[in-house]
């Protein structure tokens, strides 16, 4: 196509109207024409590619300021050709295949149509079986039913809905194709694809009806008694024209009240754009008469609207008819007071042509909604003098109370005589402001919708909004997940083990998901269930020669995939426990059980748990220690008792394990059980991507970033310089750039073609201090937004009508500028390269709690635990227990002899040096007893101190510092300490300074004399030899609950549960519990345990329980028992022998120590240490 123009002028071929800022930036970026500049002269414009458009509308830029305003312009076409056909509602063409054809792959029907209804049938196509498929326009969308059955007396299947106000009497281009198992439906430029009813896959059609539903059969039509009214367009089935066919009088076509021209009366609309439009026009002579009769039709996306108003003069009063709330109101005022409102319809701001009519005789006025709901009053008015539209002129605008009207009106009637719009045009007419006369400028800009991720999509006259509620993302368009990509990442942010939402790819097409996130001290792992995790017997059967099993797993295919790709490490347990019962028939046969793993439908594997993908052996075949070394699986060696093979699988390619076969379970006295473990996987590949950048002049580039319409950009930082760029793509004249401008400034710039725009976020603290600070950029077609850590995000709204795609060409740099300005010193962490900045304990060191330290790792940190009285991936979860009167708990602490003879034979992280001039101990306690004591430290020295609970329910603290000094007793003013609630007592004391807290009460600090010798029994709820007081106390026992007991770096109820070969002595019942606090449990923990007793029958030593629980725990459970059975044995021969060393020890360094053996009282043990009792005491408050 060519173009000739003589005037300076742009073309915009995307959008309807356009504005003078936009038209310049048009003629800034080479988008405008540059015309003649005499008034000879002919200039030609070869367009590279061509151009449909509905409208052509010239914006001069420039005239000649010497000469006079004029233009010739040509537009050259190319070659079309026309056949077209006229439906007035009754109209139709039927189009019946005479000869039955084979079927075939492809079958596609097309045709242009324009109306100026937004309902009716254009096409319905039958074929055997009598299935049909009908394309029908409803509410100004095109809409694609299936329907089944001659009977068939429901609406359809709607298979797919495309595009929006159809109804505007121009061509529009519809295309339906069959694609062996997919239909396509285009309408104009946008393609829909469907899969195919399984029914539909081998279909091909018999009849075409055009027009209205001329079935043979029983089916009801999706649009009762609606037939198509307007015009048809180059109707092809596949090649063949069947319009010229029925012009020619085909015998295969039949035609019904057709015209073959396109006479489709054409109706003048008028636009109200803005605030400032308003149409007005005189009243007539004829309602004199006494009746006053308006009509007219509107469209809009507006609940609220002014749509006429008129003065009522001889009684000082108005009248206002409106929307409000998507309704139709009339309101009569006469002195500023509402005298009399009506109201009818609703939902009328859904962009579909509503009429309205207002009547008005003596004693009867009404208003009615589409010809068919109303109101009425026994009133009347009095003859208006003008009548103004949808406002009033700025003069005037102030005496309006309620919006102006923006949308479209047309048919306007005054007393049943309509009015010339193009008069009104040419200023014959009434008068107006800020109107677009003949046509309607109504966009959907909900079709197609820009919410992403399911996304509801409401709009007004100029903008639209996203309801994103129970989507899972946010944001002005969807775009932003709510949830992290990983377990690794939720670990972070400080979260702990628990469910979690998991959006492994972001803001892509992949759903979030609910998976369990294991979070370990050095690991979070993620935890994808199947429909059978459970060891599972397979019962033998003559009959049966395989067995066969599938994996169904909580995740889609698409998010098992995603998770797999970009985690560091994946495995799965994969069990068999065999008796009798062959696995992989090794090393030379056929293999008798195999299993598929692998992305989509998988792959055969024929190796096992713990061996290498394609050896064909088991764990003890890799490791050499199969119980037949001349099998390479313990099973193949097919003994008559239970063996297993056991083992991970940790190659992801062939992960997960979706189905299992075992095949040797036919064979009298077989007997087998397997467990397929859930998918664990761990590490994030995009969360700890990080590169270091040494210089200003370093950079990374990557393929250009393509987001046209909607983009989003997150990384972390951390840097020691106070300026650089973090990343920047430029295109011919749009670009993309995010830059730290100032060390608490960050900025985020870009341009679509509306001119530059920047984004800023200042912090109130500096960004700077080489710590990691997180980075989140979103642009899409309503806002860009910025948001730096926690602090408020800013935002920037896109001009309504402007430009939305963002169009880049060049390479994407990271860390630099393409201009390689300066740059960015520090590091980043971007998807794709190495790992390479250390210093994450800087940042995320403060997680770690309860004195847990943080460790570097090369790829993010750990939280180690060792030398806090708590447990878990943070140190954040209580060590508690729950006491009874006869539990005690005793840690020995090594003297000062036996640390130094064998310093290094036991783990710094359960032994290490204490500081005695000191000490820092810190419980909680739950408890209902009064008197209680609850800690008591001894040395060899006859020293002691000891925390209780008096008679008077208040905390007391005694300390004896020197065997030749008496008793200080520290009094707490806290009382009701036994009232079965949760208090935490901390003691710290350096020297002569001691400080108490309880709970949250202040802290008190005394002064004491002396400190604790080397060489200390830590005793829990026990005593060796003590005063009358204590022993007596001690006596009673303790009956409550203990947690996070810490004793300096000392933790002894967490070695005494967690650490069994610790130097602990427990007596009594010692049960684990959460008394300390609230944390849920474990939801994959069993609830219920089993013995061995519990399974029916007699069970062989070696057969693996099976379906018992929901997990190994009473195997578990009794493997544990024993092992404490026997620690706790061993702890006791050993703790009688180290006494009679510190006993021996003590006689000889020690002479004017007196002791007395208390070996039968009956909190003691033989690891008793002593302590002499004090006659007198000092006493403190506190």
């Amino acid at each position: 196509c060519s173009l000739l123009v003589s005037q300076r002028i742009p073309l915009d071929c995307h959008r309807q109207l356009i504005g003078k800022k936009e038209a310049i930036s048009l003629f800034k970026r080479g988008l405008a024409f540059p015309g003649n500049s005499n008034a000879d002269t002919v200039v030609q414009y070869k367009l590279k590619q061509p151009v449909i458009a509905r409208y052509l509308r010239l914006i001069p830029l420039d005239w000649n300021p010497t000469g006079r305003i004029g233009l010739r312009l040509e537009i050259y076409g190319c070659r079309y050709t026309s056949d077209v056909a006229h439906f007035d509602g009754s109209s139709s063409v039927i189009y019946r295949l005479s000869v039955r054809p084979s079927w075939m792959a492809m079958e596609a029907i097309s045709l242009k149509f324009k109306t100026l209804k937004n309902s009716g049938t254009l096409l319905h196509a039958e074929g055997q079986r009598d299935h049909s498929l009908t394309v029908v326009l409803e509410k100004g969308r095109l809409l694609l039913y299936h329907q089944q059955g001659v009977s068939s007396s429901s609406g359809g299947q709607l298979l797919v809905s495309l595009g929006s106000l159809l109804d505007d009497q121009h061509w529009h281009h519809v295309k339906l194709e069959r694609l062996n198992t997919h239909l396509n439906l285009t309408v104009d430029k946008n393609t829909h694809q469907v899969h195919v009813p399984a029914e539909l896959s081998h279909w091909d059609i018999h009849q075409l009806s055009l027009g209205a539903v001329q079935s043979h059969g029983l089916q009801k039509p999706i649009l009762s008694n609606r037939n198509f009214h307007g015009c048809l367009e180059n109707l092809l089935y596949n090649d063949l024209n069947l319009i010229d066919l029925a012009k020619r009088n085909n015998h295969q076509v039949s035609v019904g009240n057709v015209t073959f021209s396109c006479a489709e009366p054409v109706s003048v609309a008028v636009t109200f754009t803005d605030s400032q439009s308003f149409l007005q026009l005189p009243a007539l002579t004829s309602w004199w008469s006494g009746f006053v009769s308006v009509a007219l039709q509107f469209r809009t996306w507006n609940k609220a609207g002014l749509l006429l108003t008129f003065d009522l003069p001889q009684e000082e009063g108005t009248v206002w008819l409106y929307l409000s709330e998507a309704r139709l109101r009339l309101q009569i005022n006469k002195a500023g007071r509402a005298q009399l409102e009506l109201s009818a319809g609703s939902g009328l701001n859904d962009g579909q042509w509503h009429s309205v009519e207002l009547n008005s005789r003596q004693d009867h006025l009404s208003i009615t909604v589409d010809k068919d709901e109303g109101a009425t009053a026994h009133t009347s008015i009095p003859l208006p003098l003008t009548i103004s539209f949808g406002g009033l002129k700025s003069s005037q605008e102030c005496r309006n109370p309620f919006k102006v009207f923006q949308g479209c009106m047309r048919l306007l009637t005054l007393d049943n005589q309509p009015v010339d719009l193009i008069k009104v045009q040419q200023r014959l007419l009434g008068n107006y402001s800020h109107l677009l006369i003949d046509m309607c400028g109504i966009i959907d800009r909900c079709s197609p919708s820009h919410c992403e991720h399911g996304g509801r999509c409401t709009q007004s006259w100029s903008t639209f909004h996203c309801n994103c509620s129970n989507s899972g993302y946010r944001g002005a368009t969807c775009h932003s997940s709510t949830y992290e990509q990983s377990c690794e990442a939720y670990k972070h942010k400080g979260n702990t083990s628990g469910h979690y939402y998991i959006d492994v790819d972001g803001s892509g097409p992949i759903r979030p998901q609910l998976i369990y996130c294991n979070m370990t001290e050095d690991r979070a792992w993620m935890v994808i269930q199947h429909n059978n995790t459970e060891l599972t017997t397979v019962h033998q059967s003559a009959e049966i020669n395989q067995h066969l099993t599938h994996f169904d797993y909580a995740s889609e295919e698409k998010q098992l995939a995603a998770i797999i790709s970009q985690s560091e490490h994946c495995e799965q347990e994969l069990s068999y426990h065999c008796r009798k019962s062959r696995l992989l028939n090794t090393p030379e046969g056929a293999p008798f059980s195999w299993w598929v793993g692998g992305p989509g439908p998988g792959q055969i594997q024929t190796y096992w748990g713990g061996a290498l993908p394609g050896s064909r052996q088991c764990a003890c075949g890799l490791q050499d220690n199969c119980l037949d070394s001349n099998h390479y699986c313990n099973c193949d060696a097919d003994y008559d008792q239970w063996a297993n093979d056991s083992g991970l699988l940790t190659h992801k390619e062939t992960l997960p394990v979706r189905s299992l076969v075992l095949g040797d379970i036919q064979r009298p006295g077989s007997e087998a059980a397997y467990r397929v473990g859930p998918l664990r996987c761990h590490g994030d590949r995009n969360f700890w991507n990080a590169a270091f950048f040494d210089k200003e002049t370093s950079y990374l580039h990557f393929p250009t970033f393509h987001g046209e319409l909607n983009a989003d950009i997150s990384f972390l930082f951390k840097t020691p310089s106070s300026s650089g760029v973090f990343l920047e793509n430029l295109g011919i004249k749009d670009f993309i750039r995010i830059e730290l401008r100032s060390s608490s400034e960050v900025v985020f710039s870009f341009d679509v073609g509306n001119g530059p725009l920047e984004v800023r976020v200042e912090t109130s603290v500096p960004l700077n201090d080489n710590r990691w600070h997180s980075v989140r950029a979103e642009r899409n077609v309503k806002e860009a937004s910025l948001r730096v850590d926690e602090f408020p995000a800013a935002t920037q709204e896109a001009p309504a009508d402007g430009h939305i795609h963002l169009q880049l060409n060049s390479q994407l740099f990271i860390g630099g500028t393409a201009s390689r300005q300066k740059g960015f010193l520090g590091s980043k962490i971007t998807p794709g390269v190495r790992p390479g900045c250390p210093g994450h304990c800087s940042s995320y060191g403060s997680l770690c709690q309860n004195q847990g330290r943080c460790v570097e790792r090369a790829s993010g940190f750990f939280c180690d635990c060792g030398q806090s009285a708590y447990t878990g991936s943070f140190c954040h979860k209580e060590v508690s227990a729950s006491f009874k009167s006869t539990t005690s708990v005793i840690y020995i602490l090594k003297e000062p002899y036996e640390l130094s003879r064998n310093s290094s034979a036991m783990p710094s992280s359960i032994y290490s040096d204490m500081t005695l001039r000191g000490e820092n101990i810190s419980l909680s306690f739950r408890t209902s007893q009064s008197p209680a004591l609850l800690l008591y430290v001894n040395s060899f020295y006859r020293e002691y101190l000891a925390l209780l609970i008096n008679e008077h329910d208040e905390l007391e603290l005694r300390y004896k510092l020197h065997s030749s000094r008496d008793v200080e007793v520290l009094w707490s003013r806290v009382t009701n300490l036994a009232d079965g609630h949760l208090h935490t007592v901390t003691v710290r004391r350096l020297a002569d300074s001691v400080s108490v807290q309880v709970s949250t009460h202040q802290i008190i600090h005394t002064v004491l004399h002396g400190s604790l010798q080397a060489g200390t029994c830590l005793d829990i709820d026990t005593s060796n030899e003590l005063d009358a007081e204590l022993a007596g106390l001690a006596s009673l026992g303790f009956t409550g609950c203990l947690s996070g007991v810490r004793f300096n770096s000392i933790s002894p109820l967490k070695a005494a549960l967690l650490h069994p070969d610790s130097p602990v002595i427990v007596t009594g019942p010692l049960a684990q519990s959460s008394c300390g606090s609230s944390s849920p449990a474990n939801p994959y923990a069993a609830e219920t345990t089993h013995s061995l007793s519990d399974q029916p029958g007699s069970v062989d030593p070696g057969q693996p329980l099976v379906n018992a629980m929901r997990s190994d725990s009473a195997l578990i459970g009794g493997v544990i028992a024993v092992v404490i059975f026997v620690t706790v044995s061993a702890l006791a021969i050993m703790a009688r022998f180290i006494c009679s060393r510190k006993e021996t020890y003590r006689n000889q360094e020690v002479k004017a120590a007196q002791t007395e053996d208390s070996h039968e009282f009956p909190f003691s043990s033989p690891a008793d240490c002593q302590s002499a009792p004090g006659e007198n005491q000092k006493e403190y408050f506190i």
